[in-house]
């Protein structure tokens, strides 16, 4: 190859590079040089939203593990008027999901704290099958997180809202407060730390906010599906 023809594939290369910036640069030896750089890697991504949807379960107990993990997978705060609107196409979800199903039940809608709350309940027609709330309420969850992409995809922000089934999360609520109280009462008489059963989320929510109107502090540990909490004297 002679010195102009050299020339002239180097000047064309380089106009080549200009018209497409993804494109390798090429140094002065000849050689590319890759310049983009690769996506971050959906494991970093996964983490996030797993640390996130941790702290909206459990609240402040595991606030720095979410930290930890990036503020990428927060949602701005709910309005009120945000809330109903992810309560209204929960709904309209659910209804059709009990249609396709041939299941009776009504949806019943509301806003809990700043969150949406949904409840499938009887309806004149008949009962809602319990088998919608599943052994230790696993398919009332896998329901809840189905509904919460249902929604997540109407309205493009990440939801929280709480589902509910012919009263389960309701009674076991309370069955929880219960739990709470003994837990927090034995604390108080030994001074020594309780250990409580594992636990989902839900539940794990409702009674580290037990113990902290207590006075009381409480801590997650272990490893899903076996996560628990501990209750610590004040």
């Amino acid at each position: 190859m002679t010195m102009t023809e050299q020339h002239d594939t180097v000047a064309d290369e380089t106009a080549q590079t200009a018209a497409d910036p993804a494109s390798p640069q090429v140094t002065g030896g000849g050689e590319a040089e890759a310049t983009t750089q690769a996506p971050a890697s959906d494991a970093a991504t996964d983490g996030a939203v797993e640390a996130a949807s941790e702290t909206d379960a459990e609240g402040s107990s595991d606030a720095d593990a979410a930290g930890a993990a990036g503020a990428g997978a927060r949602r701005r705060p709910a309005k009120t008027a945000d809330l109903e609107r992810e309560g209204e196409v929960a709904a309209d979800f659910l209804e059709t999901l009990l249609d396709i199903a041939d299941l009776d039940g009504d949806i019943d809608v509301d806003v809990d704290g700043d969150r949406a709350a949904v409840s499938i309940v009887d309806s004149d027609e008949g009962r809602v099958p319990r088998r919608l709330v599943g052994t230790d309420g696993k398919v009332l969850d896998a329901l809840q997180e189905l509904t919460r992409l249902a929604v997540q995809s109407a309205t493009g922000e990440r939801s929280r809202l709480m589902l509910d089934v012919a009263g389960h999360r309701a009674e076991r609520r309370a069955a929880l407060v219960t739990i709470a109280q003994q837990a927090i009462a034995e604390v108080r008489a030994s001074g020594q730390q309780a250990s409580l059963d594992p636990m989902s989320a839900f539940e794990r929510k409702v009674v580290h906010d037990e113990v902290l109107a207590a006075g009381l502090v409480s801590e997650s540990d272990g490893v899903e599906p076996r996560r628990f909490v501990v209750v610590l004297p004040g």
